[in-house]
């Protein structure tokens, strides 16, 4: 598996933050590469997201949900993948650290994705938390 990491610092108390990450559905209207989030219930989401010039979609389930400080998931189907915000009180704000890790069962797929996927998700990334910390 791949890990890819970021890390950003919001201009907001962890609980304001945690309040809108904890809202899955609304990460499509935070990037450009993520096309829907459709809830499932019970913690569950199907994510359709546009990368690498494919579509990718992939069902997750939240694992850990602790206000104000860690939101984890993993995949359920599809990319296989896990990923956790760590949410940090700074002077600033709040320290917004993201793991994810990823693995694809195509390896020429893995090639081209992991050429990729550290510019990607740190784009994606940074799209979520500049939009989060505009609607604080």
């Amino acid at each position: 598996m791949a890990t890819i990491e970021h890390s950003a610092i919001l201009k907001a108390p962890p609980e304001r933050v945690f309040a809108l990450l904890e809202r899955v559905e609304d990460f499509a209207d935070y990037s450009d590469l993520i096309h829907a989030i459709e809830p499932l219930g019970e913690g569950r989401y199907r994510w359709h997201v546009q990368a690498v010039g494919r579509d990718w979609h992939f069902d997750v389930a939240i694992t850990e949900s602790r206000a104000p400080e860690v939101l984890a998931w993993e995949s359920l189907d599809g990319v296989e993948n896990q990923g956790c915000y760590r949410l940090t009180p700074v002077k600033e704000g709040t320290e917004v650290a993201l793991t994810l890790t990823y693995a694809l069962r195509s390896r020429l797929v893995e090639k081209a994705v992991n050429k990729a996927a550290k510019p990607l998700v740190g784009r994606v990334s940074r799209q979520i938390l500049e939009r989060v910390e505009a609607r604080l």
